[in-house]
């Protein structure tokens, strides 16, 4: 099993809980999105599963590994096999676009290998084909400052695909992209993780690209799991009880069967 939570939970300084008692496995190459209304806990969920954030309680596995069991630096490199890509990627304005993606690799380069690609990038085709595969291979040498909200998403969708992880974590990677582009970059992911037995899991607000791009889809409120089951078996009874009290996202005119006529279960 490649992710593992039992009895996870988590409880901010502040005393609020975000998790409770979550209990889920993921196996190699599995395709899951996560989707619920804001303030579900589906972010904290993506951050337990790249061991970002350690739990209140339970145990979490990862490849194999009981993260929290391990010494600080055996637990960095595993961090090494796990992409996030951040629904807003932590990437300083004035970067450039080349140097922005082959970060995905500094946590396998030594730190000498990382300072020198700072000064003068290192794999200047590695970074070009990523970006091309997101349509910015034009991009290279800007500046990220110079590039808007969806295009640096983009960005950060093409370093993890540079880093080339054995887990790839997604926190609505797509939030800042025009329904046509957010579904053609999903489709992109989701190829990736299908070409090389990547575990995809990503979180997303909009549920008719979850049900669209993703095989298995878990439903998050208040910070438990509603349900856990293959995308054919969403019915409308389990989005209208995971979305009670809140205003659903209207699915694009493209993909609107996909909400409309799903059968029920």
């Amino acid at each position: 099993m490649t992710l593992r939570l039992t009895q996870g939970s988590l409880r901010h300084a502040n005393g609020v809980d975000a998790l409770r008692n979550i209990n889920v496995q993921i196996g190699a190459g599995e395709q899951v999105a996560i989707i619920g209304p804001s303030g579900a806990g589906k972010s904290s969920l993506l951050n337990l599963l790249a061991t970002a954030l350690k739990p209140s309680s339970g145990d979490i596995e990862v490849l194999g590994e009981r993260a929290w069991h391990l010494s600080a630096h055996q637990r960095q490199r595993l961090r090494a096999r796990i992409g996030l890509v951040h629904q807003a990627p932590p990437i300083p304005p004035r970067q450039r676009v080349i140097t922005a993606v082959l970060a995905g690799k500094l946590g396998q380069w030594s730190l000498g290998k990382s300072l020198l690609n700072l000064l003068h990038p290192l794999d200047v085709a590695g970074a070009r084909a990523a970006l091309a595969r997101l349509d910015l291979g034009d991009k290279l040498f800007a500046h990220c400052q110079q590039l808007s909200g969806g295009q640096l998403q983009r960005v950060g969708i093409a370093r993890v695909l540079y880093q080339a992880p054995e887990i790839l974590l997604a926190d609505e990677p797509v939030s800042a992209m025009d329904p046509v582009l957010a579904g053609h970059s999903l489709s992109i992911l989701s190829r990736h993780a299908r070409e090389h037995n990547v575990t995809l899991v990503a979180s997303l607000h909009a549920v008719d690209l979850a049900l669209a791009h993703f095989p298995r889809i878990i439903g998050l409120r208040d910070g438990q799991i509603l349900f856990d089951c293959p995308s054919d078996q969403v019915s409308r009874d389990k989005l209208d009880a995971l979305y009670a009290n809140e205003q659903l996202q209207s699915p694009a005119p493209a993909v609107a069967p996909l909400i409309v006529q799903i059968p029920r279960c």
